[in-house]
């Protein structure tokens, strides 16, 4: 991989987002990082993603969408926010991926990036429907007939790192990273600390726990740092 070759990174300052981001470093590439306020509930998630681009040294690309239709618990107050008892739960905001990738091609085809990356996984998370494997092997299939780049035959590549992954594999590959853990948010609800209790605080203690990795937000604070495989935590700031 030649160093430097650009990529948008699709950077919503979750845990999952934060490992593909630093993977794509790895790989070489010139980060380029999309991130979205789109009417959730809070704003946590949007300065996380800030800090986590800025320590990472790349670009940050805000862009502000409204989705009045609402739809999801992320977005409508009035629908609580709790833990799934179905396959697809209140907190799916209908066609957000579809919407994102849109967006992230048409950002990567403006600056001559030949690849995206997003964090989707599939095993061991929610039941969202855009986070299949089926459906980005779609999207790949709509991006090379409906950009310029596919049709010349410079098709965008759209590279889901982590979607076979389960939630410990993730934390304990971002700890090889020396991802910053400590300046990512997952709550749904936002609020100083973690709620703990919906269906992102679980599956994030659940990756932490059977990774045998301290989380550094499980104690309460935000330590704004990576931690070490023995789970002690430092700043970077």
């Amino acid at each position: 991989m030649m160093r430097g070759k650009r990529a948008v990174v699709l950077l919503s300052g979750g845990l999952d987002s934060a490992v593909t981001l630093y993977l794509a470093k790895q790989k070489g590439y010139k980060c380029f990082c999309l991130n979205f306020n789109y009417g959730q509930r809070h704003n946590r998630e949007i300065q996380a993603a800030k800090k986590i681009a800025r320590q990472a040294g790349c670009e940050f690309k805000p862009v502000n969408l409204s989705l009045p239709w609402k739809g999801s618990s992320l977005l409508d107050r009035k629908i609580k926010i709790r833990r799934s008892k179905s396959n697809i739960p209140a907190t799916y905001v209908p066609g957000r991926n579809i919407i994102f990738l849109s967006f992230a091609l048409s950002y990567a085809e403006a600056i001559g990036a030949p690849a995206i990356f997003i964090g989707a996984h599939a095993q061991d998370y929610s039941g969202y429907p855009d986070c299949r494997p089926e459906f980005y092997r779609a999207f790949i299939k709509a991006a090379k007939e409906g950009t310029k780049a596919g049709v010349e035959g410079r098709p965008i590549g759209i590279i889901t790192p982590i979607i076979n992954k389960n939630k410990s594999e993730i934390v304990k590959l971002g700890i090889k990273l020396k991802v910053p853990f400590g300046l990512t948010w997952s709550c749904y609800r936002g609020g100083k600390f973690p709620c703990g209790s919906c269906d992102s605080c679980y599956y994030r203690k659940k990756g932490f726990k059977e990774a045998g990795i301290k989380d550094p937000l499980s104690t309460g604070a935000n330590n704004e740092g990576r931690i070490t495989s023995d789970g002690k935590d430092f700043r970077d700031f």
